[in-house]
């Protein structure tokens, strides 16, 4: 049977594979803007665009010719709009597909470098005790927390960490915030843990991560300024004094894990 078969026909229209694939297509692709446009300002960009294209539409639909010449001549304005006012939300996005299973099982992408470089940058600030906050972003989204910093969508390496946390740096308060070998952002806030057994001996970057690690299932690093030791949060448990292969092998499994390649969860 050719796709271009009718597979069945609604009224006069006759619908085949390759239309059921078109319809697929775009409604995967409506979803998947809708997921990272989500609880985000740009959502309401968004909102005003949809609601000039339904305008648009209907203009030409009602045969008004000065409104339908309007909008036909803004559409390359509106093009280069669309870039700019998306341009986090779409490469964020194209990250996102760049890391998708179907992509990392052809080109064989791996999370080592970005642990690498992670650890590393972890290492030194402890050694200069300079306190530090990294959140490792993993299955469930944190746009709040992304909008409430600096975006600064660059690459992940120990001399960029290094250099927002140190204490001369306008941007070391606050959390980084990391996803998909990208920092997303620094200067991020994070709320607070409401845990009665908190040992108040420990700072409110302490509290921070581990108040991250409960409302998420990001993988949290914390530097302590005063003691220069590493802690992890991750799912609301605080593990304190780790040392340095212990971050790594943590790390390890925790994004194994996410990307569905470890064995812990299916």
């Amino acid at each position: 049977m050719s796709v271009q078969t009718p597979l069945f026909q609604i009224l006069f229209v006759k619908i085949t594979i390759i239309d059921i694939l078109d319809i697929l297509l775009i409604a995967f692709i409506l979803y998947k803007l809708y997921y990272f446009l989500r609880g985000s300002r740009a959502a309401q960009m968004a909102l005003g665009l949809f609601l000039i294209l339904f305008i648009s539409m209907i203009a030409q639909f009602l045969n008004m010719a000065a409104i339908s010449w309007l909008f036909q001549n803004l559409r390359t304005i509106w093009l280069i709009a669309f870039v700019i006012l998306f341009q986090p939300e779409l490469r964020r996005m194209l990250t996102h597909l760049g890391q998708s299973r179907i992509v990392r099982f052809f080109i064989k992408v791996t999370e080592e470098k970005t642990i690498d470089e992670v650890v590393r940058a972890v290492a030194e600030l402890a050694k200069h005790h300079y306190g530090a906050l990294i959140v490792m972003v993993r299955n469930t989204g944190l746009k709040n927390v992304l909008e409430s910093g600096m975006l600064l969508q660059a690459e992940v390496s120990a001399p960029l960490l290094v250099s927002i946390f140190n204490p001369r740096s306008p941007l070391h308060d606050g959390a980084v915030l990391i996803q998909d070998r990208v920092i997303e952002a620094a200067k991020c806030i994070l709320p607070l843990s409401q845990d009665a057994k908190f040992d108040n001996s420990l700072g409110t970057r302490h509290r921070a991560g581990l108040g991250i690690s409960e409302e998420s299932d990001a993988f949290v690093i914390i530097v302590s300024e005063e003691s220069g030791k590493i802690s992890v949060a991750l799912q609301g448990e605080l593990i304190r004094d780790v040392s340095e292969d212990q971050l790594r092998d943590m790390l390890q499994q925790a994004m194994n894990i996410t990307r569905g390649t470890g064995t812990a969860e299916g």
